[in-house]
């Protein structure tokens, strides 16, 4: 069984090529069960750990398995929220084929996610973007949202402004302009807001958006979460990964629909619907899109796969296993 490092998944990972898997993936057929959510106390810290299990294959080809640990204050050890690693199995024999590292594979399948549902539901022509949170995730969004879409100008905000310019810093080379910013009202303009945070409480408020732009929610993956204020959510067409769990691990839909503000039918699509082309997705200029991500088990097998068939030692020529 080989180990593919999380160096090795970055590089074989590239933003477009994960971006068009994660399309074909979602209107292929995989089976995905209910993911496995416990939650538990860690002592040293007031924030509760929490375990996911999340399988998924695709018959013929793969089994995969993710196990991870998300762990919200690891920020203070200098270490990332999620820990863990992920499996990947032959289908037919059941034979293990490798072993990969689950937070560089969470964090690229993740923000390739978002882009993807970005290149339905965001303006063709939006060129500017606000990053609000400064996590492993934030520079992974940024670049796959720049994947497709010419973005010119990335604003970033963080409770912490020296990390922001520290990532500010690091895209320099790669944006035409990346700019770290104090107050988080003065990034609103952008045309994509996305937002990786560990907040309890709204960072977002539905009084600074204007019409036409896209919000791309990505943290708050616990019911008591949220992201985005009640105005946010009743102002934008919502979109999600996926219906099947959406609305009950996140707190920017959970509470909402607890409070009937909204129901389940007002969310219009997830990522299936979008790319089978049961969906067009942004249906005109001036409305705002929300993209809701709680992460997927399908994501992590097809980016799994991917790796897999991308890195040379895998022979995946003498396999003969179906591509996504």
């Amino acid at each position: 069984m080989q180990t593919i490092s999380s160096k090795q998944l970055n590089q074989l990972l590239d933003y477009e090529s994960l971006i068009e898997a994660l399309r074909k993936a979602f209107a292929a057929d995989y089976t995905v069960p209910a993911r496995h959510h416990y939650n538990f106390q860690n002592p040293n810290t007031k924030k509760a750990n929490t375990l996911l299990l999340m399988p998924a294959w695709q018959s013929g080809a793969h089994v995969g398995v993710k196990l991870v640990i998300v762990a919200p204050e690891n920020a203070d050890q200098g270490l990332p929220a999620i820990q863990g690693t992920y499996t990947l199995f032959d289908a037919n024999t059941g034979v293990p084929l490798a072993q990969m590292d689950a937070p560089m594979l969470t964090a690229k399948r993740t923000a390739c996610a978002s882009a993807l549902a970005s290149s339905y539901l965001s303006r063709k022509n939006s060129s500017s973007l606000l990053m609000v949170g400064t996590g492993v995730l934030a520079p992974h969004l940024i670049r796959a949202h720049a994947a497709v879409r010419a973005i010119k100008e990335v604003f970033i905000w963080g409770r912490n402004f020296a990390k922001a310019t520290a990532l500010a810093r690091q895209l320099d080379n790669e944006i035409l302009a990346v700019k770290a910013i104090e107050k988080i009202e003065s990034g609103m303009h952008a045309d994509i807001i996305s937002v990786a945070t560990l907040s309890a409480d709204p960072l977002i408020k539905g009084e600074w958006l204007n019409l036409g732009q896209h919000l791309d929610l990505v943290g708050a993956y616990l019911p008591t979460m949220r992201e985005a204020d009640d105005d946010v959510i009743q102002k934008s067409v919502i979109f999600v990964d996926n219906l099947e769990s959406a609305c009950d691990e996140t707190g920017d839909l959970f509470i909402p629909i607890q409070n009937g503000l909204i129901t389940k039918e007002d969310i219009k699509a997830d990522l299936f619907n979008l790319c089978k082309n049961e969906h067009n997705g942004r249906s005109n200029e001036d409305e705002i899109t929300c993209f809701k991500s709680v992460g997927h088990a399908l994501e992590d097998l097809a980016a799994a796969q991917l790796a897999f068939e991308k890195d040379g030692s895998s022979k995946t020529e003498d396999r003969n296993f179906p591509t996504i």
